[in-house]
């Protein structure tokens, strides 16, 4: 450059520096808003990802096909819990299967606006986030199922002649309101109110909450469910301790879980806000590897708690347990014994409407 402008006037050497400089400038700026691919560490990392869910929907397609032949009201319970961890499994095994450059240019989260002429994939980007969040409600709701019965069972204890709901219509209830959060957000984004990095903060703020409501609902109630073992256990003299110590694994393998998902979201919500605070987009907020991190933390925490919740309930039907009407048996000796508890065990009350044992 100093050579070509070593014969040519001031005026015209700044010229040719400003141009040069505004070339630089602009390909600095292209080099940042250009797509990168997916790489090869993502695509076979997602293959794994889609081949692992697709095998635990296979394994809840089974377990919810052959619970059903069981009978018994008790079976429309657990054939509920199989029929949410399939869904789960289903849309995640469909969302890793794709691969990401289909959704969109870039792996990383990247802000686009609905009905933008300019990035024409907004819709592909739009029907990831969707499909990602019903994946994640899905996921939730299987843990709202459970600690709805669980409510309603501690109720029943804690004070007998108290009225209760039936717990199906709490759990849809709850439900609906997560479904109508989703919907509105959708709504707001066609709406051009915000962009795809708003849906996206949205359903991190959401999955938060969530998760931090879920482990202190846990947290009290798996110290209220061994209150009410041990009770039981020093009245009809009879060890509890296996009941309990399964009830203080459950409770820390499920805090554990929405833990991590707390943090994981809360993390991604307040990174997100900062950026955007910052720059005015989250087009680069995340790396491939702080992404790659996200999700793999995010995604493999979820089969894991997919898997126990398949053991959980295969543990189930395994162990054969079986309630009267007040949820103990009565042996020989007069004396009534605790049953084997377990996380979804539901024995039914003649009104069908709540679970008669100690389901943990």
């Amino acid at each position: 450059l100093g050579v070509a402008c070593a014969g040519k006037s001031t005026s015209e050497q700044n010229g040719i520096v400003t141009m040069a400089n505004e070339y630089h400038n602009s390909r600095k700026l292209q080099n940042i808003v250009s797509p990168v691919p997916e790489t090869t560490f993502e695509f076979y990392s997602d293959a794994v990802l889609a081949t692992a869910f697709l095998l635990t929907a296979i394994v809840a397609a089974k377990r919810m096909s052959s619970s059903r032949s069981h009978g018994g009201a008790e079976t429309t319970v657990v054939t509920a819990f199989y029929s949410l961890i399939l869904l789960t499994a289903s849309l995640r095994t469909i969302w890793f299967m794709i691969p990401g450059t289909v959704w969109s240019p870039y792996y990383t989260p990247h802000a686009v606006m609905a009905f933008d002429s300019e990035h024409p994939y907004w819709i592909m980007e739009f029907l990831e986030i969707i499909l990602l969040g019903a994946g994640s409600l899905c996921l939730f709701s299987i843990f709202i199922l459970i600690l709805v019965y669980w409510a309603d069972i501690l109720k029943k204890y804690f004070y007998p002649g108290a009225r209760r709901s039936k717990p199906m219509i709490t759990f849809l209830v709850l439900v609906s309101v997560l479904i109508v959060i989703q919907m509105l957000n959708a709504i707001l984004f066609l709406f051009r109110d915000y962009s795809s990095e708003g849906m996206i903060l949205v359903n991190s703020v959401t999955l938060s909450l969530v998760s931090v409501v879920c482990v202190c609902e846990i947290t009290i109630f798996s110290h209220r469910f061994r209150t009410v073992l041990k009770t039981l256990g020093d009245i009809n003299q009879v060890s509890t301790e296996s009941q309990v110590k399964r009830i203080v694994w459950i409770t820390v393998t499920g805090n554990l879980f929405f833990f991590t998902r707390a943090f994981l979201e809360t993390i991604f919500a307040i990174l997100l806000v900062v950026y955007w605070h910052q720059n005015g987009t989250v087009a680069e907020a995340f790396s491939h590897s702080i992404w790659d991190a996200y999700i793999l933390l995010k995604h493999w925490s979820e089969l894991a708690i997919l898997g126990l919740m398949l053991y959980i309930l295969q543990n189930r039907f395994s162990n054969g347990v079986e309630g009267t009407g007040e949820g103990l048996n009565v042996s020989n000796h007069g004396y009534q014994t605790v049953p084997e508890t377990n996380l979804c065990d539901a024995d039914f009350v003649t009104d069908e409407s709540s679970p008669s044992t100690l389901s943990v």
